[in-house]
C-alpha cells in the first residue's frame, strides 16, 4: 500500500474510533497548576490543545527548552506526548522531571521506561509509515480530557462530511497561511504540518491577530489564507480585505462549539492535504520520498 492511500485509510478510521474513544479522568485544578505538557511535531499540537482547553492553567512547552532549562521541570509533573515513545529529548527530560507520564502508543518504548507512569494510546491504524492522523486525534483528545470534562460530538460523521465537502472545494495556491485563535491556533499548526508532510509546500501558521501585524506583509497576490475560526464580523472583514488584494481565502463553516470545532479542523486539515496530493497524482507522502531531509530529521530526533 502506498503512503497516500494508507493516510486516507487511517483518516477514514477516525469517525468509528471516536465512538469508542476512552477519555481520561480530568486532573484537579490544584494539580493542573503544576503540570506541563510537552511533545514535538503533532505531539506538541496535542500539548498546546491541553493548554488551551485548560484555559491556560497547564503549560505546553518544547522538550528541548525543558532540557536546556532543567529547573522548569524539577518541581513539575510533565506529560510527554510521543506516539513512538522514542524521541530522544523527551526521554532525557523525563529522567529529570519531578514526575513524568508518557502518553504513547508504545508501552515498551524508551520514553515509557524512563517515565513514572504511562497512558497508552490505542487508536487503530493500517500499520504503514505515513502522515499522522488518527494517532494525532487520539493523543489530542487524551491530553484535552486530562484538563477538562467534555463529550465527544455525537454527529462526528456529519462533521467529517462537512469537512470533506469544504476540503474538496478548496484549492491550495502558492504560499499558504493558516490562521487560528486560542483554541484553533494549535490546529493551524497541525494543518501546516500535514501540508509539509504530504505535499512539501511552503506553509505558515499564525494567530489571527498577529497575521495582520506580521505575516501579511510577506503575502503576495495569489497566495492562500485559511481561517480556522467560526465566522464573525472581524474575520469576515479580514477575508473581504484579503480577497480585494488577490489573496485566495478559504474560510470553511467551522462550528462554534469548541470540541466540535477541534474535531472539524482536524478533519479539514487532513483532507485538504490529502485531496491536494490526489489532485497531483502523488502516491507517497512528500516526507517519505524526501529521504535526505528525513535522514536529517531522524538524526536530530532519535
Amino acid at each position: 500500500m502506498n503512503t497516500i492511500d494508507a493516510f486516507e485509510k487511517d483518516v477514514l478510521l477516525q469517525t468509528e474510533f471516536l465512538k469508542s474513544f476512552k477519555k481520561q479522568k480530568p486532573l484537579s485544578s490544584s494539580l493542573q497548576k503544576n503540570v506541563i505538557f510537552s511533545g514535538s511535531g503533532d505531539s506538541l499540537v496535542s500539548a498546546m490543545l491541553a493548554e488551551s482547553f485548560s484555559d491556560g492553567v497547564v503549560r505546553a512547552m518544547d522538550p528541548l527548552d525543558l532540557y536546556k532549562n532543567k529547573k522548569l521541570v524539577q518541581s513539575k509533573h510533565v506529560y510527554f506526548v510521543s506516539i513512538s515513545g522514542n524521541t530522544i529529548t523527551n526521554i532525557k527530560v523525563a529522567k529529570t522531571a519531578k514526575k513524568s507520564t508518557a502518553i504513547t502508543s508504545k508501552p515498551q518504548s524508551r520514553l515509557a521506561g524512563a517515565s513514572d507512569d504511562v497512558i497508552i494510546l490505542d487508536a487503530p491504524n493500517n500499520s504503514v509509515f505515513t502522515g499522522g492522523s488518527i494517532s494525532f486525534l487520539d493523543s489530542a483528545l487524551t491530553c484535552m480530557s486530562l484538563v477538562r470534562k467534555f463529550s465527544i460530538p455525537k454527529k462526528s460523521m456529519s462533521l467529517f462530511s462537512k469537512a470533506k465537502s469544504a476540503a474538496r472545494k478548496s484549492s491550495l495556491l502558492n504560499r499558504i497561511f493558516i490562521l487560528g485563535n486560542l483554541y484553533t491556533f494549535p490546529l493551524a499548526m497541525y494543518c501546516a504540518a500535514k501540508i509539509y508532510e504530504l505535499l512539501g509546500y511552503d506553509a505558515h501558521y499564525s494567530r489571527i491577530e498577529q497575521f495582520s501585524h506580521m505575516e501579511l506583509f510577506s503575502a503576495k497576490k495569489g497566495d492562500t489564507v485559511i481561517i480556522f475560526e467560526e465566522k464573525n464580523l472581524h474575520n469576515k472583514q479580514l477575508a473581504k480585505n484579503l480577497r480585494k488584494i488577490g489573496i485566495n481565502v478559504i474560510h470553511p463553516c467551522i462550528p462554534a462549539e469548541k470540541i466540535s470545532q477541534m474535531v472539524y479542523c482536524t478533519f479539514f486539515s487532513q483532507l485538504i492535504a490529502l485531496y491536494e496530493a490526489q489532485k497531483k497524482k502523488r502516491r507517497d507522502c512528500y516526507f517519505v520520498t524526501a529521504k535526505k531531509i528525513r535522514n536529517v530529521s531522524n538524526d536530530m530526533v532519535y
